[in-house]
């Protein structure tokens, strides 16, 4: 199957807190380099006629204003956590000059959270410029949002479902620390898998780095990028210089083309 050529832009690549954590000195969080600097993970998929953001973090109208980016058709969440959904207020902007509605698609679980956080949102009566959406309640069937085609993947991030994302010959996974072995069929075959890697020690909900890795090897993915990475990781520089050919870490602004 022919799929459009994506641009895939990460917005952020931090975990819940970002990098630097408030009030922190530690050796991460006082590096000099720019790609030890995290925001909340989200990123954008863009093809030539279609733009769709995962998540909106609470750093979410700083990332947009920081790639200047001016399209938003739709947004797709992953889980109801704040780290992922706390920006979602400032699509307002979007709303203002596109004049329309902004598509977001979410599972009921996600779906229930948004009007209890957002609630002037859905309300009866809606109170001048709060965000105009149309909410789409989603399941595991793949639907297509413009050109792109969209394949929810359900991932487990300890007892919480979270859905990944399949864009064609590009692979989505965020806060996940299991990947059951139907779901890992509906990954197979992507050319570029992004997984999240929080650190190197043991984590209740989040991969760590050696499971990480274990993983993209397992899924035989050619090009793999980790992400919601913690301080706890270590700096940019060093960890990458330790990972096996094909598996980088993402940074705040990488892109990639697909």
């Amino acid at each position: 199957m022919a799929y459009p050529q994506l641009t895939i832009t990460f917005l952020g690549s931090g975990t819940s807190t970002g990098v630097p954590m408030i009030a922190c000195g530690c050796y991460v969080c006082t590096s000099p380099d720019e790609k030890d600097k995290r925001l909340r993970s989200s990123i954008l998929v863009k093809s030539a006629t279609t733009a769709i953001v995962v998540d909106t973090t609470p750093d979410f109208r700083q990332q947009m204003l920081r790639i200047n980016n001016k399209q938003l058709d739709a947004v797709l969440f992953t889980h109801p956590h704040k780290d992922h959904t706390a920006g979602l207020d400032d699509v307002r902007a979007y709303n203002f000059f596109a004049k329309k509605a902004i598509d977001v698609y979410a599972n009921s679980l996600t779906e229930e959270a948004l009007k209890r956080e957002f609630a002037y949102v859905f309300s009866d009566f809606r109170y001048p410029g709060v965000p105009d959406i149309n909410l789409v309640t989603i399941d595991d069937t793949p639907f297509v949002i413009g050109d792109i085609p969209v394949l929810p993947i359900t991932v487990w991030h300890h007892k919480m479902p979270v859905y990944a994302y399949r864009f064609g010959d590009f692979t989505y996974i965020t806060d996940a620390n299991r990947v059951d072995e139907h779901e890992k069929e509906k990954i197979r075959g992507s050319k570029v898998m992004v997984l999240n890697a929080l650190r190197v020690e043991d984590h209740i909900s989040h991969f760590t780095l050696n499971q990480a890795i274990a993983l993209a090897k397992e899924l035989k993915v050619p090009e793999t990028y980790f992400t919601h990475i913690s301080h706890q990781l270590g700096r940019h520089s060093e960890v990458e210089s330790s990972l096996p050919e094909g598996i980088k870490l993402a940074y705040d602004g990488l892109q990639v083309t697909i």
